[in-house]
């Protein structure tokens, strides 16, 4: 069975109920001028929820499951077996290793998206083989008591070759959509 933890207080398997993060997780929140928000616990508990159960879906090759978790509009612009294809020309993608919270932004009605609250969460996962996955998953609840919906994914590999100390190379990091950790510029 595959085993994906998170970067929670002591690094909990994401089987488990949704814990809170722990403190090593950066933490921000993004709300327009004037606007002022602090996530609830029960705000983050619906929002790791998710996370987790999409996550723990792909890596078990459950696209079925992991597919109804996304918005309505992304399964629009992302026809499901087109969808499972790509994932699975990344076969070892979201199988294997370990995966770790690094950074979750929150986002109160965000311009030029729909309104609502978004969690972004930033991870970083590390294969047995030395291939780190990097990337982050956005979720969306569109109302108070509304499940969060999985609404943006974007995932990249990083081969053993192109990483030095745990860290992807120089001539790789500007490339990577991927946020590292404080200290780790990947936009240079």
């Amino acid at each position: 069975m595959l085993l994906l933890t998170a970067l929670f207080t002591a690094a909990t398997p994401l089987a488990a109920a949704p814990p809170v993060l722990g403190p090593g997780v950066e933490r921000d929140v993004v709300v327009p001028a004037g606007k002022s928000f602090e996530p609830a616990p029960a705000d983050e508990e619906g929002a790791i929820d998710r996370f987790t159960g999409f996550t723990m879906a792909l890596a078990k090759r459950d696209y079925e499951a992991a597919y109804a978790m996304l918005r309505l509009s992304f399964q629009a612009s992302n026809p499901r077996l087109e969808w499972e294809m790509n994932l699975r020309k990344r076969a070892a993608l979201w199988a294997d290793g370990t995966l770790r919270i690094l950074r979750l932004t929150w986002y109160a009605d965000p311009a030029g998206q729909p309104p609502g609250l978004y969690a972004a969460f930033d991870f970083r996962g590390d294969r047995k083989d030395g291939t780190m996955d990097c990337g982050y998953v956005v979720v969306h609840r569109s109302a108070p008591r509304a499940a969060f919906t999985v609404v943006r994914v974007d995932t990249s590999e990083v081969p053993p070759a192109l990483i030095e100390d745990g860290v992807p190379k120089a001539d790789v990091l500007h490339q990577l959509p991927c946020y590292l950790g404080k200290g780790i510029a990947t936009a240079f």
